[in-house]
């Protein structure tokens, strides 16, 4: 087994799994996203990022690209909280909220397709 596969496998799976849980709920209610699980999505959407950069096939290219689609749209997210909670003073309002879930959702989308594409770039390897 590969170890460099698995923590590449494993950061890329968190990504998923960290974004789908900040995005699960109520889109805008604030008792359903905390700050700090959209901060964890971000650090380790960033760290799976990192790890893409060394493939150079276009395979790779699209994990890559997927990848800094992902981290922009959670950085944008992150971005927009900040503003309003503490440059607009809004609060988490549940407007506020629904922009900040649409991005991250947005990230999703970007993490399901870097996770589909690694699936099928793992079955085809094995044939």
């Amino acid at each position: 087994m590969n170890t460099e596969k698995v923590i590449f496998g494993f950061f890329v799976l968190l990504a998923l799994t960290l974004n789908f849980g900040f995005v699960l709920g109520d889109i805008d209610n604030p008792a359903h996203h905390h700050p700090f699980e959209l901060f964890a999505a971000l650090v380790v959407s960033l760290i799976a990022t990192v790890l893409k950069l060394g493939d150079r096939t276009q395979i790779g290219a699209f994990l890559l690209a997927s990848s800094l689609v992902a981290d922009l749209q959670l950085i944008a997210a992150a971005i927009v909280w900040g503003l309003g909670v503490h440059v607009w003073d809004s609060g988490a309002s549940p407007e506020l909220i629904a922009s900040v879930v649409s991005l991250a959702a947005g990230a999703l989308l970007a993490n399901i397709a870097s996770v589909i594409v690694l699936i099928i770039e793992s079955f085809t390897l094995r044939r």
